[in-house]
């Protein structure tokens, strides 16, 4: 192997767990490369075309994966510098406390991880400071930070605060969504989003055509690259597998394809952070003789315990006018681990705001059949006029029935609902709160969120499947996120996560890579 495709660290991926970890590494001046299989998403007008990124599918990934029924679905991933932050709704939550414990759910049990919340909450806050996270403590009954939020809060626009006052009104806690977003301008100790773009309503979903939306290509690669020549970023570099020497105790070779040719690579410390469901695949198809089920796969637990959250996308359609733009800024957790009903004594989840409905989006949606019923002269840009949006997750729960694995050459995401009454639930309470405030509306599932064949539950949020803990027989890594059988490989996205709680992954994920790096630093 030539001395020139020798590094310190190899790292797979730019998501926000491989470059949250690259960036804190990269003033060592150690020699760190960094593989991503697809290339920079292009900043272009269709950036904020609902009919090209929602209806055509324009940024996600082309192909096509086995359900367990055995039918196809294009897997809603996004190969690019920044991976699906690039086009996440930068909602940057901590997980609770309690999360972190065993928690009972209506659909069996979430369990404890192996260590705490206050083992991360040094992270978090570092974390918060590199997605410019804009949030205000003490609004969130839930929330565990006891250090203020780097960057204050976005305003809500007039119908949103009109919201968040209706729900304090009835006894609620709404409270501003913990946002990344990079905002100069300032109004009244908020943060207002005119000053990056006029058209914020394109962020869930969306691309930022103007590099306004905290991502990892933003806030990460791009700095990374700029201010240390001792990191090289390959595109369009996809590794086809993980080679180890004759111990199987050490990866000493990453094999990629890049522009139809093979290229060999090798680096003291390999970290893998392709995301949740392709970091297990890449497990998976580096078998050898050492490892024969897989890389670092002893346990059989690499792509099981996939989780995802059991998640809807609602559109209310109400009597009055919504002319809301930037509407992604109010969440709500009061039945997060309280349905706060004696019938159903258990956890529900979190309601937050989504991006604005557009036309274009609601013409393309599977069968509108219920709304349409109802609102059968309603055209689609007076229903997009008169809706509010909000997303709804409820914990998923791990089970190794769930995961992702080859089978023919193929690949097969297997998954089943775990806690879909809790969802249930949280969406009844959703529309009961709703009419309690004098705004009865009618809850229209959105589908384009959602994946036409598959739900996005099938792989947004993805995490679990090679978690850590201390016995190498029920965990892929250590607590240090290396694994247990490989010593100097290491996995730094949401795989790790032995549950996923109800709030967005992201932040944790930051974090961890965080923690890890640091642990890495002193390695190296």
């Amino acid at each position: 192997m030539a001395e020139n495709t020798h590094y310190d660290l190899i790292v797979i991926g730019s998501g926000p767990g491989g470059a949250a970890l690259a960036q804190r590494l990269a003033p060592t001046g150690k020699r760190i490369l960094m593989l991503e299989r697809g290339d920079y998403l292009p900043r272009e007008e269709a950036n904020w075309s609902p009919q090209a990124v929602f209806v055509e599918g324009r940024y996600q990934a082309d192909e096509q994966w086995v359900n367990k029924d055995g039918g196809t679905f294009a897997p809603q991933l996004h190969y690019n510098v920044g991976g699906n932050s690039k086009v996440y709704g930068a909602a940057l939550f901590r997980l609770r406390e309690r999360d972190f414990e065993e928690v009972a759910h209506a659909g069996g049990v979430s369990p404890a991880w192996p260590m705490s919340y206050a083992d991360f909450a040094p992270w978090y806050d570092e974390a918060e400071a590199l997605f410019h996270v804009h949030g205000r403590r003490g609004e969130d009954p839930l929330d565990p930070g006891t250090t203020a939020y780097p960057y204050v809060p976005v305003k809500h626009e007039p119908k949103v605060q009109e919201l968040s006052d209706k729900l304090a009104g009835i006894g609620l806690n709404p409270f501003h969504l913990p946002l990344g977003i990079l905002l100069d301008q300032k109004e009244d100790g908020f943060a207002t989003p005119t000053s990056v773009c006029m058209r914020c309503s394109f962020f869930d979903g969306f691309p930022c055509l103007l590099n306004g939306k905290a991502d990892a290509q933003v806030l990460c690669v791009d700095p990374m690259l700029r201010d240390h020549s001792n990191v090289t970023l390959l595109t369009g570099a996809y590794v086809e597998r993980l080679e180890t020497d004759d111990s199987g105790r050490r990866v000493d070779t990453v094999v990629v394809e890049r522009g139809g040719r093979q290229e060999r690579y090798s680096a003291d410390i390999v970290v893998v952070a392709c995301g949740s469901l392709s970091s297990a695949l890449l497990l998976l198809r580096s078998a050898n003789a050492q490892h024969p089920n897989g890389l670092a796969n002893g346990s059989d637990q690499v792509g099981r315990n996939y989780m995802r959250h059991e998640m809807s996308v609602v559109m209310a359609v109400m009597r009055h006018v919504n002319e809301t733009v930037f509407q992604k800024t109010l969440a709500l957790s009061d039945f997060y681990f309280d349905s706060g009903d004696p019938d159903y004594p258990h956890p529900l989840g979190l309601i937050q705001m989504c991006a604005t409905s557009h036309a274009d989006q609601i013409k393309g949606e599977a069968p509108l059949a219920s709304v349409m019923k109802h609102l059968p002269d309603m055209p689609f840009a007076e229903m997009a006029r008169h809706s509010m949006d909000f997303w709804l997750q409820t914990e998923d729960l791990p089970i190794p029935e769930n995961r992702v694995y080859y089978q023919d050459g193929q690949v097969h995401l297997d998954v089943v609902e775990t806690n879909e009454r809790s969802l249930d639930r949280l969406k009844a309470k959703l529309e009961q709160v709703l009419s309690d405030i004098g705004w009865p509306a009618m809850l229209v599932e959105r589908s384009l969120y959602l994946g036409k064949d598959i739900p996005l539950s099938g792989t947004a949020h993805q995490a679990g499947t090679c978690r850590f803990g201390t016995d190498p027989a029920t965990s892929v890594l250590n607590l240090d996120c290396r694994a247990h059988e490989v010593d100097n490989l290491y996995v730094t996205d949401a795989s790790f996560f032995p549950s996923i709680g109800a709030v967005n992954p992201t932040l944790t994920i930051i974090a961890n890579a965080l923690r890890v790096a640091s642990i890495i630093e002193a390695r190296l």
